[in-house]
């Protein structure tokens, strides 16, 4: 075998040529990042910042169901409602890190659960909305397809 570049013979297995230093292997081929990686990465990071602000408001109105807050003099069906309203938070927390993680680890599941969640954060003003749209713009796009490739190969 001969090196390309200079002409000098190099044995098998020898991965730069002794003469010149060409690379004499075939280098790796990575595949290019498209438009939908990077957007992929930032929706995951998104999904579980707004899961973490959602987390507070919802022990705080399971709190209010719990203890009842007897001094403020409630009405006695509002505690229950907000202890439901809260649990609705948590779990909205849940799938939404669940929903956060699969993103980041391009599961194929988590594309189609970032899109449910993104409808149904569309009517949560005004950060809901912003990443509902955000998640709907990127998930749906024409080139969406790129998602199950990125899947694929993760």
């Amino acid at each position: 075998m001969y090196c390309d570049a200079c002409g000098t013979q190099v044995a098998d297995g020898q991965n730069f040529c002794r003469a010149c230093g060409k690379p004499l292997a075939g280098t790796p081929v990575v595949p290019p990042a498209g438009r939908i990686a990077g957007h992929v990465r930032m929706l995951g990071i998104l999904w579980l910042a707004i899961s973490a602000l959602r987390l507070l408001p919802s022990f705080f109105l399971m709190g209010i169901w719990r203890h009842g807050f007897h001094l403020a003099r409630l009405p006695h069906f509002l505690p229950p409602l907000l202890g439901l309203i809260g649990g609705l938070l948590l779990l909205s927390v849940v799938f939404g890190v669940v929903t956060g993680w699969g993103l980041l680890e391009r599961q194929p599941w988590a594309r189609a659960a970032a899109i449910l969640l993104g409808c149904l954060a569309l009517f949560d003003p005004p950060f809901g909305t912003a990443l509902g749209i955000y998640t709907l713009w990127v998930l749906l796009a024409h080139d969406a397809g790129e998602y199950e490739r990125l899947s694929r190969a993760a």
